[in-house]
């Protein structure tokens, strides 16, 4: 990963079914939940570059189609209380 804060990006899926990625792609959470709000509004994936799919050990780049997601948690720790779902 990089210099970047590594955050947990959980995503509720629209069968109830929640994944979790671990990226590096931004300095904090507020510009994570501003890069995936954006992404929403403009109706497109969205892309990450440094992320671990479900604690994969390999980072990689990863597109998420988010016309299928519900809501989106975003966090520096990875609980069920952690972090707020849009």
């Amino acid at each position: 990963m990089s210099e970047n804060v590594t955050l947990i990006i959980r995503f509720r899926l629209v069968g109830g079914e929640d994944v979790s990625v671990m990226s590096g792609d931004f300095d904090g959470e507020p510009e994570a939940v501003a890069a995936i709000s954006r992404a929403v509004d403009e109706r497109r994936s969205l892309v990450l570059m440094q992320a671990r799919y479900e604690r994969e050990d390999d980072v990689h780049g990863v597109v998420i189609n988010l016309a299928n997601v519900v809501s989106v948690r975003v966090s520096k720790t990875d609980s069920a209380e952690a972090g707020q779902y849009l």
